[in-house]
């Protein structure tokens, strides 16, 4: 992966106005895991033009992202609509924020967060077999998953033809332990950074528009975007979140499932710290320890 990994991300963001990290080059060069190392992995939920969760997982040296507007389920039956889209920075699995205008525009939480295997030698080859089995320990998805290329399954518009471009892949969990009948969702809706919700988000990025944005009609610019993304907020019926200001420094919550204690002292990849050293400004996920799960096979 060169300096151009970056590129498309980069030009489809104004950074002057964004506070989403530009990544780091020499960030790209170093963070070359191979063969079945355990990788960086996270879900961040994106309240944009519309709700949707960005899953994004670490491989040379950036996070390979999907778009997917349901969001995750731990359901076996369900297969869940991803479309890829740019390769992000690695310092991106950190970010939580409000993004003012542009591309993107609205707010990000960081959703999920911790560690992916490969259940495969070869991660290129199976990604461009468009069959990408992996293990994932965060601390709301964990278990065996599968990403699936599909042949343009999911048309854009109503009548319109579904494109073949190799964006449109299908996020399925494989039968665990791990899986079951739950909304992952509704059950743990919230930031595993922060404890809060959206609305706790944007209190903290822009406080004045949020108490302002009932009273405020038209304006231009970055202000009325961002009075847009607070009634956008506002319409959510979110579930309550914790204060920020005293929920900033506190461990995620792992969400609790009937098999929540069964990963005591088994041999899988910690997941990240929550907090880890700024680099060039931005924070950077620290690289996982190159430990693999025990497993006697992958699941077909």
């Amino acid at each position: 992966m060169d300096d151009m990994a970056l590129k498309t991300y980069r030009e489809k963001r104004n950074f002057s106005r964004s506070p989403e990290p530009t990544g780091d080059d020499a960030v790209v060069r170093a963070r070359q895991a191979t063969g079945r190392q355990p990788r960086f992995f996270c879900v961040q939920k994106h309240l944009a033009t519309a709700l949707h969760y960005d899953f994004r997982i670490e491989h040379d040296g950036v996070l390979l992202s999907w778009a997917v507007p349901k969001g995750p389920s731990i359901n076996t039956a369900d297969k869940r609509l991803a479309m890829h889209v740019e390769d992000h920075p690695i310092e991106y699995g950190e970010f939580e924020g409000v993004i003012p205008d542009g591309y993107g525009a609205g707010v990000v939480m960081l959703w999920d967060k911790g560690t992916w295997t490969p259940e495969t030698d070869d991660v290129d080859a199976a990604l461009a077999k468009g069959d990408l089995k992996m293990t994932i320990e965060g601390y709301k998805l964990k278990g065996s998953w599968v990403l699936v290329r599909t042949k343009g399954w999911g048309a854009r518009r109503p009548g319109e033809k579904p494109a073949e471009d190799g964006k449109s892949w299908l996020l399925i969990k494989h039968k665990d332990e791990w899986a079951g009948p739950i909304d992952i969702t509704t059950f743990a809706p919230n930031s595993v950074k922060s404890g809060g919700n959206f609305k706790d988000i944007l209190l903290t990025g822009a406080p004045d528009v949020w108490h302002s944005h009932k009273k405020a009609a038209g304006g231009t610019g970055g202000d009325a975007a961002l009075r847009k993304i607070a009634e956008k907020v506002a319409a959510l019926e979110e579930p309550a979140g914790e204060p920020i200001a005293t929920a900033a420094d506190a461990k995620p919550k792992a969400a609790k499932t009937r098999a929540a204690t069964k990963n005591a002292g088994a041999d899988v990849p910690a997941a990240p710290k929550p907090r880890v050293p700024k680099r060039g400004g931005a924070e950077v996920p620290a690289a996982p320890k190159p430990r693999v799960p025990k497993r006697g096979g992958a699941k077909a």
